[in-house]
């Protein structure tokens, strides 16, 4: 293995530790962690400021149109995740056993989905990613070079990316295909699955962990110890699923190490395929020396003159006067700058190569490509490649490799310390050796810190147990000869949990704006074992965003406990992608029986569910919704859905709804009775009306004291109705669709009204009354209460015994004919029973829906009232006369008639009975005197007789308890209603017989024998 590394190297590093070694001195592991205790941070190279492209017109078309992409996604990905949702989920079906085997299906067809739109938006903008990428690596060798990079002649305008968005979507997925890959590795290390069962899963695809196997003894292939170490230690199973993830990540979404060649090519001003020239620049340098000095062996670095004459382009430093690897360190002279970019490029891909996962056939092959071999050779021994053999043919294999790989791995441990021109070559030691310190010194991103770690502290752990298992498999004479040796890898510091280097990792300058990305979050609260932890800080986090700067109506907004948030990523309600990835794994999670608490914990926890299911609704996806609410508690779910079902207008689309909720096991009921309550408690009455109903105000005020009677509001109704108004309306549409729930539905109904009457939306509440009828709700509901549809509003039909009376069959007098008679006698009392309850259960419903009536009825009389006295003589206007008036004016004498006879006197408790008091008083005088003052109009208008009406009007108000006398006497408004009958009375005198003809004739006599012919009145038209 010593042959690996140069002699000189070798002896060099020797002389620096040996004498230090040979004291024995056991102090701590000078390759241990000591970053997390003192972190060294650099300034990453920030990338050149460009001048903005010009826009074209996608990037119009996407500032108009921000969520067309999510929209046009929603079809694709959306129901395909609901649908393996569905399909798969284990939720109703758990097995026995606690291993992850029932979710694994899931996280997989996840995955699949992500990947197969990867591959989608990979052929379409593959090379705006692959120019970024490029960029990135040139930055990197700038760094490591200390100087800038060689210009390229590829012009940055030109190569630069007109969709960059496009590109973070592309870049998105591809972090989403690794967050689900993540999550299948360590629910198969938190719930694994035994060994027998977990060969025949899908997921692993080649990656499992190994079985005990055989006994392992000291001459075993360091392979096979490997796997004992992995099968027996489960920390060091979870860290090796976690750096074998990195490694994938780093491979699938990188960029392509041959493009990245072609590129660094170009750069190096060598051209294409000349990289078997290696050190192009400085080789001609030293052939010029030679030619010089005519010298045919090596040069000496010591020869006179060569240090003044051996110099770089810039004649500033000296250059080596040996192409061997070690000369660099050997003399302490430098390269040509050309080719020190070139050195530091060969290292990069060897890192990257390392970073990768690539195995170590790959590696040989590319160096060998470019006559590097010796770095190949210099990178063989990590026991974790898949290829790694050791055959008697392998040349490169030697005889005691039982022996040296722990001396290997000490030995690139030195080199990472103390040997290296390049801190890439250094970091490629590191990453062979698991020395920390130099692999830190080249990771800029949150996944090469994570793997610089995980590496490294596995490797430790893999020495150890190789120590504390095989002792023998380290040459202890040759570590006492060279005490180097004595060092040990595997003794570090100490070792920070997963949970603490991803903490550590918010508060970095390199890592802390990556950590703090919502995805980056999952992956690590996944590796750390803190899901449940995620969820419950940024469901709070989620919270407040959507509460700023308005309160929103779907997130309950939650108070923050003491937990620092000032390094919580930011989610908002519009990372619709995020909430879905969170929402699908919190479902898998619980399939695993996570318990995510109760109270302000749950509620933080559900709030990603809610968030998406307002996605999908506000995406046109209702059919949705029930499969994803049924994930949520009870009262949530209610919640949940209540706030949802407000934008669902079409009747066919309701009926689906209410099935799709009752096969997912949600309370429909519970749901639509929380729909209304979120819609009231959203718009409120005034804080005056909270304990009291406003008056109406049907009548105008004059400022003539001596106006007896007020004429009519225009338009007092009106047709303003909100938005929140509206969505109650529709809210209680839903009621029809549900079967039977009679007494529920028509007092919910009754709630209704009341509330729009405290808020005085009477357009909102004259359009419940027309959208939502008794008529409607009896047709709907009666098929399941009673046997058969009908409207029980209508006058109840001929009992069934009347209709057989009227057969043939009804007159047969055999003994059989009158059992059936009687049979049918009792089924119709006793649906006549049934009417009649449904009737008194739903009277205070009918009395509101009359109330709304009469108001829309006096509406409609004032406008047609209003177009009559426009004429200058309306008796000419035949059609305004004889059929417009009229019939308003009936249906107001219709409708007002339930108004007057107990309106609203059958209190459910004694609560609605102060309430319906107080409606009474709010209302009904109101309405007696807007009656009263268009029986006068009507007197004038239409016929003299129709002023009989007042003197009814004041008979019912004068009988003994008289519920109209209490209401105006409550009201304080007795003295109105005697000066407005008062007017009535002299009107009624003063009338004439033409008063409504036009002519003179006699008064028809009305049925009960009034009328106004023994008076000869003149009318006076009205003030």
């Amino acid at each position: 293995m010593i042959s690996i590394l140069s002699s000189y190297d070798f002896v060099n590093l020797y002389q620096q530790h040996s004498e230090a070694s040979r004291e024995g001195s056991d102090s701590d592991d000078e390759y241990g962690d000591t970053s997390m205790d003192e972190e060294l941070e650099f300034d990453s190279d920030e990338s050149s400021t460009d001048s903005p492209p010009l826009l074209t017109v996608g990037d119009v078309q996407r500032a108009l149109h921000p969520l067309q992409a999510t929209a046009d996604r929603v079809g694709k990905q959306v129901e395909e995740f609901a649908e393996t949702l569905d399909r798969l989920s284990t939720r109703k079906q758990r097995k026995d056993h606690k291993d992850c085997r029932h979710v694994l299906p899931l996280v997989l067809s996840y995955r699949k989905i992500a990947h197969d739109t990867v591959e989608e938006l990979t052929s379409i903008h593959s090379p705006d990613k692959q120019r970024q990428m490029t960029k990135r690596w040139k930055r990197k060798l700038r760094s490591s070079s200390g100087g800038s990079t060689p210009r390229s002649t590829h012009s940055e305008e030109d190569l630069g990316s007109l969709s960059k968005t496009t590109v973070e979507d592309l870049k998105r997925w591809e972090q989403e295909e690794q967050t689900w890959d993540l999550l299948g590795r360590m629910l198969q290390v938190e719930y694994p699955v035994p060994q027998p069962d977990a060969q025949d899963l899908e997921f692993n695809e080649g990656f499992m962990r190994p079985n005990r196997g055989p006994d392992v003894h000291r001459y075993s292939p360091e392979k096979d110890v490997w796997a004992r170490f992995l099968a027996e230690d489960d920390l060091a199973w979870e860290r090796h699923t976690v750096v074998e993830w990195l490694k994938k990540c780093a491979d699938s979404s990188g960029q392509e190490i041959e493009l990245v060649v072609k590129e660094l090519e170009f750069d190096a001003e060598r051209g294409t395929g000349i990289w078997a020239d290696s050190w192009l620049y400085t080789k001609e340098a030293i052939k010029g020396q030679k030619l010089l000095r005519s010298w045919p062996q090596a040069l000496d670095p010591e020869a006179p003159g060569i240090g003044t004459s051996l110099l770089n382009a810039d004649r500033t430093q000296g250059l080596i006067t040996q192409l061997d690897p070690d000369a660099i360190t050997r003399q302490g002279r430098n390269l040509e700058k050309k080719d020190q970019y070139f050195e530091t490029a060969m290292w990069l891909a060897c890192w990257e190569m390392l970073r990768r996962g690539k195995n170590w056939d790959y590696v040989r092959d590319w160096c060998r490509e470019r006559v590097e071999g010796w770095r190949a050779v210099a990178m063989r021994g990590d026991p974790r490649s898949s290829d790694f053999k050791e055959t008697q043919g392998d040349t490169t294999s030697l005889a005691a490799s039982w022996l040296t790989r722990a001396l290997w791995r000490k030995t690139c441990a030195v080199a990472a310390k103390r040997g290296g021109v390049d801190k890439y070559e250094n970091a490629v030691y590191g990453i062979l050796s698991g020395y920390l310190p130099s692999v830190k010194e080249v990771i800029d991103t949150w996944d090469d810190y994570l793997f610089a770690h995980y590496n490294s502290y596995l490797l430790r752990q893999f020495d150890r147990y190789v120590t504390s298992n095989f002792p023998d498999r380290l040459a202890k004479a040759l570590v006492e000869k060279h005490g180097c040796f004595k060092i040990s890898v595997a003794a570090g510091h100490r070792t920070n949990s997963g949970n603490q280097i991803i903490t550590r990792m918010k508060t970095l300058q390199r890592t802390g704006k990556e950590a703090r990305e919502p995805l980056k979050a999952l992956q690590g609260s996944l590796i750390a074992k803190a899901f449940d932890g995620f969820l419950h800080s940024q469901g709070i986090q989620l919270a407040l965003s959507a509460n700023h700067p308005e309160k929103s109506k779907i997130l309950p907004f939650v108070e923050l406990d003491d937990s620092d948030t000032r390094f919580s990523p930011s989610i908002t309600m519009d990372d619709y992608d995020l909430l879905r990835i969170i929402t699908h794994t919190l479902f898998i999670f619980q399939d695993l029986g996570l318990d995510i608490g109760d109270g302000d914990r749950r509620i933080a926890t559900e709030n990603f569910v809610v968030a998406y299911v307002d996605y999908l609704s506000k995406a046109g996806k209702q059919q949705l919704l029930p499969l994803y609410a049924s994930r949520l508690s009870s009262k949530r779910t209610q919640t949940c859905l209540g706030r949802q079902l407000v934008s669902i207008r079409d009747h066919g689309e309701r009926q689906t709804m209410i099935r799709l909720m009752k096969q997912n096991g949600i309370d429909v009921n519970g749901v639509l009775n929380m729909q209304l309550q979120l819609i009231i408690t959203d718009n409120p009455p005034d804080q005056i009306h909270v304990t009291n109903f406003p008056r109406l105000h049907v009548l105008e005020t004059t400022k003539d004291d001596r106006d007896l009677v007020h004429p009519i509001r225009k338009d007092f109704i009106g047709d303003f109705i909100t938005d929140d108004e509206q969505d109650l309306i529709n809210a209680f549409e839903w009621y029809l669709l549900v079967e039977g729930h009679w007494q529920q539905t028509v007092s919910t109904g009754t709630v209704l009204y009341k509330h729009l009457l405290r808020t005085k939306s009477l357009a909102a509440a004259r359009e419940l009354s027309k959208s939502v009828t008794f008529s409607n709700i009896s047709l709907s509901k009666t098929q399941a209460i009673l046997g058969r549809t009908q409207d029980i509003s209508q006058t109840l039909e001929v009992s069934d015994d009347e209709a057989e009376h009227n057969t043939g069959v009804g007159r047969t007098r055999s003994r059989q004919g009158r059992g059936q008679r009687r049979r049918r006698s009792s089924s119709a009392r006793r649906a006549h029973n049934e009417r009649q309850l449904l009737l008194e259960q739903s009277r205070s419903f009918r009395d509101f829906e009359a109330l709304f009536a009469i108001l829309d009825a006096i509406e409609e009389w004032k406008k047609i009232a209003d177009e009559v006295s426009t004429f200058p003589d309306p008796r000419q206007d035949a059609r305004a006369w004889k059929t417009k008036l009229p019939k308003a004016y009936e249906r107001v004498e219709t409708l007002m008639y339930p108004l007057l006879h107990g309106w609203l006197q059958y209190p459910e408790n004694d609560a609605e009975a102060t309430e319906f008091e107080q409606i009474r008083v709010a209302c009904l005088p109101e309405l007696v005197l807007a009656y009263n003052a268009i029986v006068n109009h009507g007197g004038y208008y239409i016929s003299r007789d129709i002023l009989l009406k007042s003197m009814d009007l004041a008979a019912l108000v004068a009988e003994e308890e008289s519920d109209l006398a209490a209401c105006f006497s409550a009201a304080g408004r007795m003295p109105e209603l005697v000066d407005s009958l008062a007017l009535s009375s002299r009107n009624m005198i003063q009338a004439e017989e033409q008063g409504s003809r036009g002519g003179k004739g006699k008064s028809k006599r009305k049925l009960d024998g009034a009328s106004l012919g023994l008076w000869a009145m003149k009318a006076a038209p009205p003030p």
